[in-house]
């Protein structure tokens, strides 16, 4: 399913889906779910997992500058902090939003 509507909306990501349901994702949260292999780490073919080093967020980590669509299964966040490689796919939006 593809959001209808992504905005920002004070400290959450507001978004609208196709079939009217709506998800509230806190800033926060968002940015600790990064997805791209800096922070999440990406595996070998053997299984190992490989990711940077854990660092503490710097200022303006968690307020957006940009929303971008990405083809027509993910959405780009350009953190104030300069950070901007994570692709959050639709339904891993939807799995942050449900996580708890």
């Amino acid at each position: 399913m593809r959001p209808k509507d992504l905005q920002v909306v004070g400290t959450e990501l507001a978004v609208l889906w196709e079939d009217g349901k709506e998800d509230y994702i806190p800033l926060e949260k968002l940015r600790r779910h990064c997805p791209c292999a800096g922070c999440k780490g990406e595996m070998d073919v053997m299984g190992n997992l490989y990711k940077n080093p854990t660092q503490p967020f710097k200022a303006g980590a968690f307020e957006v500058r940009r929303l971008e669509i990405v083809g027509g299964y993910a959405v780009r966040v350009t953190w104030a902090d300069g950070h901007s490689t994570g692709l959050y796919a639709y339904d891993y939006l939807t799995r942050i939003a449900q996580a708890e």
